[in-house]
């Protein structure tokens, strides 16, 4: 515990620094890191002796993106790249494939789990549309209002955060009622209800500070309890591939914590969600 709370103390001023105070292009320098930090973890779902070869072409895909799409490109007036939120609405689709891997789980892993091009594909539709959503979000009317992405992206944070605590302090008092028990036993419905009503709470005084327009109120609550639960699903996933892999953490790099992906795995789905259905219906 000494190990957890240390760690938390060291890397969560770090990564609000990040986001708040790097100006756009050091801030995807920020994100591409953690993004091959992932990569290397990922791996070790695809192969009980992974190679760097994973490594290698994530980090190609993610050069030629970059390449293709300049930071001065991802917003074309007020309009983001087709390019960029062609590959948001890609991530929604996957996750929507993962909620039904979840459901039938273990049956639904019969068809890739011996399949390492597949679950290497697995790794890229959930690591490379977080990445975008990250930048998408940060560089939200930037040249207006430098930090107004940063509190986008910290916003995102604090929905997942608020619903993990919710989660875990409702499901200690109150669990009863498995939630998906092939997958991870420990989680509870009840668990599941206490983090959405965290999270609402978090998105209300969210809606008071971002001073959202009625018009868009109920479509921010709704876009707010969508991402939190979708941020659920990035969890059981997650907790799929590790099982499959035999791996109880995804690595050691965190102490306290074990991987970046047990750090960013809700993260991973909520991020592209929400900076998707932002896009669309609340810019």
């Amino acid at each position: 515990m000494k190990q957890r709370i240390l760690t938390a103390l060291i890397l969560a001023p770090l990564a609000i620094a990040a986001i708040f105070f790097l100006p756009l292009q050091f801030f995807i320098l920020f994100a591409s890191v953690v993004f091959l930090l992932a990569t290397k973890e990922w791996a070790g779902f695809v192969s009980k002796t992974p190679s760097s070869k994973l490594l290698y072409l994530f980090a190609l895909i993610l050069g030629v993106t970059l390449f293709l799409m300049p930071v001065e490109h991802i917003w074309l007036g007020q309009t983001l790249n087709s390019f960029i939120s062609s590959g948001l609405v890609v991530a929604a689709v996957w996750w929507c494939l993962a909620l039904l891997m979840v459901i039938g789980y273990p049956g639904s892993a019969s068809s890739w789990k011996e399949s390492p091009m597949i679950k290497g594909g697995f790794g890229l539709l959930t690591l490379l549309p977080f990445f975008w959503g990250l930048v998408v979000l940060r560089s939200v009317n930037m040249n207006a209002d430098f930090y107004f992405g940063s509190q986008l992206v910290m916003y995102v944070f604090l929905l997942v955060w608020a619903a993990d605590s919710g989660a875990y302090f409702a499901g200690r008092q109150f669990g009863k009622h498995k939630l998906a028990p092939n997958v991870s036993p420990s989680k509870t419905i009840e668990g599941l209800l206490g983090g959405l009503f965290c999270a609402v709470i978090v998105a209300y005084f969210a809606s008071q500070y971002f001073a959202i327009a009625e018009s868009k109120l109920l479509v921010f609550f709704i876009a707010s309890i969508i991402t939190t639960l979708v941020s659920a699903l990035g969890d059981l996933t997650e907790s799929i591939f590790k099982r499959e892999a035999g791996l109880k953490d995804s690595g050691n790099l965190l102490p306290g914590h074990g991987g970046i992906l047990d750090r960013i795995d809700s993260l991973t789905a909520a991020i592209p969600v929400f900076a998707l259905i932002y896009i669309y219906w609340l810019a």
